[in-house]
C-alpha cells in the first residue's frame, strides 16, 4: 500500500488569532523509573504500560494536564489526521522514560488536541501507538519517535520501517541531545535505508513558513526539557535563560532531513530540543508556557505536519 499524505490535509488552514492560553494546572514533581522486564514500562506520572496490548494514548492516564476531548462525525472517518507513536527498545538499563514513552500520553493527546483546535484538520481524538511490525501502520503517513537514540531494533522492525519509508510514510524523531545520541541514530537508521544523507534545513527552507511564518534563527526555537529549565529560570533574572546544554554538541539546535530520489522528507529529525516538552508540559507552568510551548513548540509542530502531510 502507498501512503498518501495529501488525502489528510485540506488545502487551506484555518488557523485562529494565535495559540489560546492553555488549562493552567501546576502539578508536583514525578519521579523516574527504570526500564522493567517484560512488555511493562512506567509513564513519567507512573502509569503502568503493557508495550503488547496498549493501543491508543487515550486509553493512559495523563499525569500533566487534560485538555477537551472531542469527537468527529463518521463522514470524516476517511480524513482524518492520527499521531502515531512508535514503541520501541532501548539499550538494557536505561531509564524508561528515556525511551520511547518519554512524553507520553500527554504530548500525542495535547498536540492532536491543537491541530483540532488550531487548524481545518479532522484529528483522532486517542492518537495511536505502534509497533514498526504492525501491518496497520501503513494506514499511518506519519509516525513519531522521541528518544530514539541508543534504540535496538530487531531485523523485522528495520524491514518493517523501510518498507513504511519506502512506500511514502514520514517519520518524526525527537529529543535526543548532542554528539553520542545523534551517532547512535545516524547509525540506527543508516542500517534502514543504507548511503542516505543527512541535509540540515536552513531556516529559509518552506517547511518553516508554510503555516506560520517562523523568521527565528533556531536558536531562538530550542525548547527546554521542563526539568532543566526549572533548574536554572530565575523569573526575576530575564538573563537566566537556560542554554539547553546537555553534553558535547548539543548547544545548537538542528532540524535535519533524510530526502527521497524525489527529493521528498523521509525522516525529519528535531536534535537538540525537547519539542515534545512543548505540548506535554503545556499546562504545568504559565511561564514555560508562554516562552516554549506557544510560539516554539506548536508553531514548529503544525508546520512540520503540514509540510510533511502535503509534500
Amino acid at each position: 500500500m502507498h501512503l498518501s499524505r495529501r488525502a489528510i490535509v485540506p488545502a487551506a488552514l484555518a488557523l485562529s488569532l494565535g495559540l489560546c492560553v492553555a488549562q493552567f494546572r501546576p502539578r508536583g514533581g514525578r519521579g523516574f523509573f527504570q526500564q522493567d522486564s517484560g512488555p511493562y514500562v512506567h509513564t513519567e506520572g507512573g502509569e503502568v504500560v503493557n508495550e503488547d496490548t496498549v493501543r491508543t494514548a487515550r486509553e493512559t492516564a495523563q499525569h500533566s494536564v487534560s485538555l477537551p476531548i472531542w469527537t468527529n462525525t463518521p463522514a470524516f472517518a476517511g480524513d482524518t489526521f492520527t499521531f502515531a507513536r512508535i514503541i520501541f527498545k532501548s539499550e538494557p538499563g536505561r531509564p524508561a522514560i528515556l525511551g520511547w514513552i518519554n512524553d507520553y500520553p500527554d504530548a500525542d493527546l495535547n498536540l492532536s488536541y491543537r491541530l483540532q483546535e488550531l487548524t481545518s484538520m479532522k484529528v483522532d481524538p486517542d492518537a495511536r501507538v505502534f509497533r514498526l511490525t504492525d501491518p496497520a501502520l501503513l494506514e499511518h503517513p506519519f509516525i513519531f519517535m522521541s528518544h530514539p537514540e541508543r534504540m535496538q531494533l530487531r531485523e523485522e522492525e528495520e524491514t518493517a520501517l523501510r518498507k513504511y519509508l519506502q512506500n511514502g510514510g514520514a517519520l518524526m524523531a525527537d529529543d535526543f541531545w548532542g554528539e553520542r545520541d545523534w551517532k547512535s541514530f545516524e547509525e540506527s537508521m543508516s542500517r534502514v535505508l543504507p548511503g542516505r544523507r543527512w541535509i540540515d534545513l536552513p531556516t529559509e527552507h518552506p517547511i518553516f513558513h508554510c503555516v506560520f511564518n517562523i523568521r527565528d534563527p533556531k536558536g531562538k526555537l530550542q525548547v527546554p526539557s521542563m526539568r532543566f529549565w526549572r533548574r536554572s529560570y530565575d523569573p526575576n533574572d530575564p538573563q537566566s535563560m537556560p542554554s539547553g546544554r546537555r553534553g558535547p554538541g548539543s548547544e545548537d539546535m538542528h532540524v535535519r532531513a533524510w530526502l527521497d530520489e524525489k527529493e521528498r522528507i523521509m525522516i525529519l529529525a528535531v536534535h537538540n530540543s525537547d519539542t515534545g516538552d512543548g505540548w506535554e508540559r503545556e499546562g504545568e507552568d504559565e511561564e514555560y508556557f508562554q516562552q516554549f510551548s506557544e510560539p516554539r513548540a506548536y508553531p514548529l509542530a503544525i508546520n512540520l505536519l503540514f509540510y510533511l502531510m502535503s509534500h
